[in-house]
């Protein structure tokens, strides 16, 4: 009896660190989860350019006049503070390719105009910021694909319970961080581009 004892309490032992070793680290998580269990509310993200997984105009391209599409978007939740906006293309060649970076977005915005201007900060949208993107610059930066299959752009808005308060210039690592444990709700879109 006292032996199976010792094989029980040794196999609970062998099951629970072989379990915590496999349990995925900071690194697994989403940037921008949550701290808490609260749900992310989903609200609708639409454009007038293009329908969701549709063809992006070449005029909102490096091919074309490279500025910003518009954008609208449905009530955010309650209690949301702010707002911030991510495009990337994780399709890119090299991973994962952020193309704008807008953040400190008052929640009474619930559109953004075509071409949104390549300001540090927006006095026509309330004060909000623009991050740099992976070009090194300020604002947006259209699509911008090597020759072949087509590349997914997402614009993802997020609502935040707090105003991030980060620099004008940041870059997306340093805006993800910043709004870990702040997220209520994420409106999506996606339009793809090829050459």
């Amino acid at each position: 009896m006292r032996c199976m004892a010792v094989v029980t309490l040794g196999a609970v032992v062998w099951l629970t660190v072989g379990c915590a070793g496999r349990s995925p680290g900071p690194e697994a998580q989403p940037a921008a989860a949550p701290a808490s269990k609260r749900d992310i509310m989903t609200f609708k993200m639409t454009s007038t350019a293009f329908q969701e997984n549709a063809r992006i105009p070449a005029r909102y391209t490096a091919d074309g006049t490279d500025v910003s599409p518009p954008l609208s978007w449905e009530k955010p939740p309650e209690k949301t503070a702010s707002l911030a906006l991510i495009m990337d293309d994780p399709d890119a060649p090299r991973g994962t390719f952020t193309h704008w970076v807008l953040y400190d977005l008052p929640p009474t915005v619930m559109a953004l105009p075509q071409g949104v201007p390549s300001r540090k900060t927006l006095p026509d949208l309330s004060g909000a910021k623009h991050g740099e993107n992976d070009f090194g610059r300020i604002g947006y930066g259209g699509p911008a694909p090597p020759h072949g299959p087509a590349h997914h752009y997402g614009f993802t808005l997020y609502a935040l319970d707090t105003v991030l308060k980060l620099p004008e210039g940041a870059r997306r690592a340093q805006v993800e961080k910043t709004m870990q444990g702040h997220v209520l709700g994420r409106a999506r879109l996606v339009g793809v581009y090829s050459r």
